[in-house]
């Protein structure tokens, strides 16, 4: 079976993001049900913080091996955001010989990393790259904002990229697409009729902002959930946000939403790891969860991974509506809301029905996003005989991977 390493982005150095982590090792599982030997590349980016760095790395290494990926994982040392040319020439838990050698015999790197060095990518017989950032990172390339070195194949997980008619530019690539992955196995149905609240873990204030010509606006969560402040007030149905806090300035806006009736958790209390984050939403009675102002503009049709989690555990979702999907419903397990009026209808409508729905939306994720359907699609096109690689241009600049999202924790 084939031997596919797959690069991720910035989890080793973001220990206190159970849900990130969970982003790539849905892609793990599936590759591994199909019977794929899966290696895990990453790179840690060192600040110079010995003590932390020390603390992340023990943990990352654990984690690693929680999931049998221990002597699969493959890290080297970066001191820079902007990617060397060159391959890595020293890696943390084995020699360079031994990663390169896993590197010649791999059938396949699967990279999220958008800003992997163009001589580490050199090292592999085929690349593929997959957007998990659909119209962000289109928008990003078209206008310079971002370099994204040469790969054969391109897949994303944004249904609208490249259509004819999409806001989203191609920028001259021949785009695959796929869907975001959840592992059916490792979250299973778990129906509860006395679970209370919908919650959803989120990121809050981060410095992400859209800059285009003359426009400019702020592309957070925060923005985003304020702009349904009062919908508590509109509703009986309890509303908790567990949220990964950063600034001073957080507490004073988490305070009065907390006034209008909204339930506020730390992320890092109550998702921090794997396995907390897993039990929080299989705690909930369903997600409500609003998306970052460039997915409505691009109309990307994007679903979040962390909402898989929850439709494949058997939980409602009342998600913000992202554009045109073939796959995505409004009305069966999962609602798709644009208004605060609609959220509230939607929460009315699960409720009166609540079994019925919960298993609609796990049939909704064994039915479009089972992990091993998606990597299989990938593996089809990647590695099917005689296919052609699609070698694409090479975008103007650099800065960074995929955003660590919602910050994903």
């Amino acid at each position: 079976m084939p031997t596919v390493v797959i690069a991720p982005f910035n989890v080793a150095t973001f220990p206190e993001g159970g849900g990130h982590f969970w982003v790539y090792l849905q892609y793990v599982l599936g590759l591994r049900q199909l019977g794929c030997e899966v290696y895990w590349l990453e790179a840690f980016r060192s600040k110079g913080r010995a003590e932390q760095e020390a603390a992340a790395l023990g943990t990352f290494r654990e984690r690693m091996k929680q999931h049998g990926l221990g002597g699969n994982c493959i890290l080297y040392v970066t001191h820079s955001k902007d990617p060397s040319p060159e391959a890595p020439g020293q890696y943390l838990d084995m020699k360079c010989e031994e990663a390169e050698a896993i590197f010649e015999r791999a059938d396949l790197l699967l990279n999220f990393h958008y800003a992997s060095s163009p001589g580490l990518l050199a090292r592999f017989r085929r690349t593929a790259l997959v957007d998990i950032d659909p119209g962000l990172l289109q928008f990003w390339i078209s206008r310079g904002q971002v370099r994204v070195p040469r790969h054969d194949f391109y897949f994303t997980t944004g249904e609208n990229v490249g259509r004819l008619g999409s806001k989203i530019p191609d920028c001259g690539l021949d785009w695959i697409p796929i869907r975001p992955a959840v592992c059916l196995e490792q979250w299973p149905f778990a129906f509860d009729s006395n679970c209370e609240a919908f919650t959803t873990v989120s990121g809050w204030d981060a410095s992400d902002w859209i800059v285009d010509g003359d426009e400019t606006y702020e592309n957070t969560k925060r923005v985003a959930f304020l702009e349904f402040a009062d919908l508590p007030g509109l509703s009986r149905q309890p509303l908790e946000l567990a949220l990964f806090l950063r600034r001073e300035r957080d507490s004073i806006e988490l305070k009065d939403l907390e006034r209008r009736g909204w339930r506020i958790r730390h992320s890092r209390d109550v998702a921090g790891t794997p396995e907390s984050y897993r039990a929080y939403i299989q705690r909930s009675r369903g997600e409500f969860s609003c998306a970052k102002r460039s997915c409505m503009k691009f109309q990307n049709g994007w679903v979040s991974d962390r909402t898989l989690c929850y439709l494949a555990s058997g939980k409602p979702a009342v998600v913000q509506d992202t554009g045109p999907s073939t796959v995505l419903p409004n009305g069966e397990g999962m609602f798709r809301f644009s208004t605060a009026e609609q959220a509230v209808q939607a929460f009315e409508a699960i409720n009166a029905d609540y079994e019925r729905h919960c298993r609609a939306a796990r049939k909704l994720a064994e039915t479009h996003f089972d992990a091993k359907q998606i990597t299989a699609k990938i593996l089809s096109h990647a590695l099917k005989e005689g296919a052609f690689p699609r070698r694409g241009i090479e975008s103007p600049t650099a800065d960074h991977g995929p955003l660590a999202a919602d910050y994903r924790p």
